[in-house]
């Protein structure tokens, strides 16, 4: 089965754009501190490298997880194999406003079954998921001069509203439907827009919702924990609530500034909170650029890769050879 509109040519040069794309981005972005990404990741050698690219891929592994688990839940039971490739293609699209170029995996899931609403209603729950696991992070940092109990009766309550109130989203579509009648929106928008909220809905039940925020905080917890690792190797022990802290914050900042990949806004807090606690210039830069290069510049790569190698399976609806 064959997406309409869609060919092998159109998806190799939808590839070419992108590596074309990133080429460029760091080349602009990177070519005038070459010097000092090189020496950034001099500094720590290859053997931390790898843990922190393997922390990455562990990150990379649970979203995976997570997102099957959303499709299976919605009634897609796509192969682990093909599930994986698609949802790590997606990360090529990444460098774009609010990661919403990732809303193309639901072209290649269409090939499959999979419809556009569920495809969509994915993506929503991925993003409400991810936040929720950021903002524990943060609370985390905010309250790390606090008692473990009161923290962890902070990360409970947070759980428990999550729980009770996202699955009854019929306040929401009220309001909405109110809204509407106040502002011109066609008809055939607002039915889609009813339809995404419902399907959405359905990724919010306890259990689905108690899963998937158990894997995310696990999956952004094992990035924050490479960044705490790096400040540790770079000599500034601050401590593994205020690596958190840092990295959820510099990532919430990098998000809602709506910039491609969080460009800027996320390099820009994290240094700053770096240099505010102490940390000298030369290693808050050096701490920002490799974690970059080890959690969005990895996950872009990997995207392309997997566009490129996964091509006919993720085009013709036909899995690669082995798997």
């Amino acid at each position: 089965m064959r997406i309409s509109g869609l060919s092998k040519r159109k998806l190799s040069s939808i590839v070419l754009f992108f590596v074309l794309a990133l080429a460029g981005c760091l080349i602009f972005a990177q070519w005038s501190n070459r010097e000092k990404y090189i020496s950034a990741i001099q500094s720590i050698g290859p053997t931390w490298l790898c843990l922190l690219l393997m922390l990455s891929l562990l990150n990379y592994v649970l979203r995976i997880i997570r997102w099957q688990n959303y499709l299976r839940f919605l009634g897609a039971n796509l192969p682990a194999t093909l599930s994986a490739l698609i949802y790590v293609a997606g990360f090529a699209l990444t460098m774009t406003p609010g990661k919403a170029g990732e809303l193309y995996r639901g072209v290649f899931l269409k090939t499959y079954g999979v419809t556009y609403s569920d495809s969509i209603a994915v993506f929503v729950s991925e993003r409400i998921s991810d936040l929720s696991a950021i903002l524990l992070l943060i609370i985390l940092g905010i309250f790390r001069q606090l008692h473990w109990f009161m923290i962890i009766s902070l990360i409970i309550v947070a759980v428990i509203i999550s729980r009770v109130l996202l699955p009854h989203t019929q306040f929401l579509l009220k309001f909405l439907g109110n809204l509407s009648r106040h502002i011109y929106c066609p008809s055939k928008v607002k039915r889609r827009w009813l339809t995404l909220l419902k399907e959405a809905r359905r990724c919010h039940s306890p259990r689905i919702l108690l899963s998937a925020t158990f894997l995310s905080l696990l999956a952004w917890s094992s990035e924050a924990f490479a960044f705490y690792l790096l400040l540790y190797k770079l000599g500034f022990s601050a401590g593994l609530l205020f690596a958190l802290y840092v990295y959820a914050l510099a990532t919430l900042a990098g998000a809602i500034s709506f910039l491609p990949g969080g460009l800027g806004g996320t390099e820009a807090v994290m240094t700053g909170l770096l240099l505010i606690n102490g940390m000298p210039a030369t290693q808050a830069i050096a701490a920002t650029v490799i974690i970059r290069l080890t959690t969005l510049w990895f996950a872009v790569f990997l995207g392309v890769i997997a566009l490129v190698l996964g091509k006919r399976a993720l085009v013709t609806g036909t899995e690669q050879p082995g798997n």
